[in-house]
């Protein structure tokens, strides 16, 4: 991480130079950011990265309560923790999986998954752990209705605010993390589409007040995600661990059903019923027929192409599993052939012509 020895330097500002110190450059900036909290001329405009804005106090049975709502300022915010995030995936690079992968000794294409799916599984575990406290804590577990029970949601308490703030703080760090990690161009396409699909689906969430429902749905889709990848971590370090994976398959079926369910349920037919109806931008009230067909197709859009992968990459991997299983049928059919030694037998050993026993002769596997 940060001022850490290095092995071989490069010319300032070089391509080299920024990937191999980004996240030191990015450490200056955040150090900037939390000096400027020492002085009251400049304490103001950094608490606008630190901190998430627009809060007020609402009055509830049991006291006054802090709550917040979204605004352009929430940018100035992504921006700092976009910082943080890229901090944090370098710590997890240097001092975890690189430590991991210099025992494994993988090939250049199996230590990319390895890092990609290493990290991810790190936030993974972490994002589904956090919204599942703040499901249990706000009782929305407990109480399906609240859902869309009071729609539209614009008071947010600082943990759903600052969930949200980090989840598109962490998937706009994705990005530049593209060119910091030397993605090969051929693998670029592939993680656009997921990045983009995260980046989509947590904005909308967030910006048509749609946040409970988006965090139930967040916490299945992490929870599915992280049990592919820790699937694809074990079989990295032995290959004899493929059958994680079908157990991830029977919860990926099960997480796309729910989702689905719990979508056209919360949506389709929850948000229909309520009473307020129609659009207000300044209530932030986006209640409208046309607005929740919309998110509904996009719901139903993306899981239909998650399906459509899923089983691109099961049949894929039977047709390995059988190439596999013909190969080995073949080697144990295939008898090696007996060589005939030149020589005579003395006390029933071969002896070649100048009395000296015969070197045997290794036999190629196939």
């Amino acid at each position: 991480m940060a001022f850490r020895r290095r092995n071989k330097s490069y010319p300032f500002f070089s391509q080299e130079f920024l990937i191999q110190n980004h996240a030191d450059i990015v450490f200056c900036l955040v150090v900037f950011i939390l000096i400027g909290l020492m002085f009251e001329a400049t304490a103001k405009t950094a608490f606008l990265f630190i901190l998430p804005q627009y809060n007020s106090s609402i009055s509830i049975p049991e006291g006054e309560v802090s709550v917040y709502h979204c605004g352009w300022r929430d940018c100035v915010t992504i921006l700092f923790y976009f910082l943080i995030t890229i901090i944090l995936h370098a710590v997890v690079q240097e001092y975890v999986l690189d430590k991991v992968n210099r025992r494994l000794h993988l090939s250049k294409s199996k230590n990319t998954k390895f890092n990609e799916s290493g990290h991810l599984c790190v936030f993974h575990l972490v994002s589904s752990l956090w919204s599942l406290y703040i499901l249990i804590t706000e009782g929305y577990l407990l109480n399906l209705s609240s859902l869309w029970e009071n729609y539209p949601h614009v008071h947010l308490r600082f943990q759903v605010k600052f969930f949200y703030l980090f989840q598109i703080a962490y998937w706009l760090h994705a990005l530049p993390e593209l060119y910091f990690q030397k993605v090969r161009k051929e693998e670029i396409p592939r993680h656009l589409k997921y990045i983009s699909l995260y980046l989509l689906h947590i904005s909308l969430a967030y910006l048509l007040n749609l946040t409970r429902v988006g965090l139930v749905l967040l916490f299945l889709q992490y929870l599915s995600e992280l049990g592919f990848h820790v699937a694809r971590l074990f079989y990295f370090t032995d290959e004899s661990h493929h059958k994680l994976f079908d157990m991830w398959a029977v919860g990926f079926i099960l997480t796309r059903m729910v989702t689905l369910t719990l979508s056209v349920l919360a949506v389709g037919f929850g948000l229909g019923r309520v009473e307020s109806q129609g659009m207000d931008w300044e209530a932030g009230n986006f209640n409208t027929l046309p607005l929740r067909m919309a998110v509904l197709l996009l719901v139903c859009l993306t899981q239909a192409w998650l399906l459509w992968k899923f089983i691109r990459f099961q049949l894929r991997r039977w047709r390995e599993y059988r190439q596999e299983q013909a190969a080995r049928r073949r080697s144990a059919t295939r008898q090696p052939a007996r060589t005939v030694k030149s020589g005579h037998h003395e006390n029933g050993v071969i002896k070649a012509e100048n009395g000296a026993s015969p070197r045997p002769k290794k036999i190629k596997t196939p």
